[in-house]
């Protein structure tokens, strides 16, 4: 480097080592990719049909993504039971395919497709949505509200799509969710219990002023009492209510599980099984 004064040198350097260092900085600020989508889930993707719907919010057109199962064969003349699951908030989004974790997933292996021939419906609430408008971490309820989110009028307008158009039973109407998905599922069944034959909310949360609307809706709880995400007492508390209006719920407490009570649920044939043998009354 003749003829190159040596502080010349060293101010270059300098300035190539900061230059270096921001780009290093700004490599470690910068946010990171979507979570990828879990191998079962991707595999799950290809069984569900892709649906959308829209809803009207204020002024506004607002489309909902959901997805759909069919029984793996239908026969002609007979009707299938029909399942809307809602998920929890780590599902939120608009890429309708991370709203199949967990029950979705699970119900496309080919046991339970042959044990519980169904249409089973998955909406996607959005990222700053919600299946109902409550707290989740409050230990107590609050009123519901006296109409739904918008993001339950879309998991409601699925439910009608397929009702409408499918060879769907309408004796046969089962509501299912965990954590976020557990308070949209106690909501629900609130708003419109005659609609249901049995609700399945999992580490959820209701308004036990509502218990008498649905003291005769055959319902299982469930809930981990170590769960820190959404308190215990919150099941407990709807399970008494129902019990003090008359009602009979079926409630599993699982001591020392957190907030995944969903898995052992879920993977447990005795809760499925039992969903899927209620029926309502066709005159109801």
């Amino acid at each position: 480097m003749s003829g190159v004064p040596r502080r010349a040198v060293v101010l270059a350097a300098v300035c190539i080592a900061t230059t270096m260092s921001a780009h290093a900085q700004e490599k470690a600020v910068k946010p990171s990719a979507a979570p990828q989508v879990p191998a079962d889930v991707a595999a799950a993707d290809r069984v569900y049909e892709r649906r959308t719907v829209s809803i009207d919010e204020g002024d506004d057109a607002v489309s909902f993504g959901w997805r759909l199962l069919r029984p793996a064969s239908i026969e002609p003349g007979r009707r299938y039971p029909v399942v809307l699951f809602l998920h929890g908030a780590g599902e939120r989004g608009d890429d309708n395919v991370m709203q199949l974790k967990y029950l979705p997933t699970w119900m496309t292996e080919p046991a339970n497709r042959e044990r519980y021939p169904c249409f089973l419906i998955a909406p996607q609430c959005r990222t700053d949505g919600r299946w109902a408008d409550v707290a989740w971490a409050a230990r107590e309820s609050s009123p519901q509200a006296s109409s739904p989110t918008t993001d339950m009028a879309a998991a409601i307008a699925a439910l009608d799509a397929v009702l409408d158009r499918e060879p769907a039973d309408a004796t046969r109407i089962y509501v299912t969710g965990l954590s976020m998905g557990g308070f949209g599922t106690w909501d629900l069944a609130a708003r419109t219990p005659e609609r249901f034959a049995a609700i399945l909310p999992i580490c959820g949360g209701g308004d036990e002023r509502t218990a008498a609307r649905i003291v005769a809706l055959p319902t299982w709880v469930a809930h981990g009492d170590a769960d820190k995400a959404v308190a215990v007492e919150r099941s407990r508390s709807m399970v008494a209510a129902l019990k003090a209006a008359g009602g009979m719920p079926t409630y599993v407490e699982m001591p020392g599980v957190g907030h995944d009570s969903w898995t052992p649920t879920y993977r447990d044939p005795a809760a499925l099984d039992w969903l899927f043998r209620q029926r309502r009354a066709a005159a109801r």
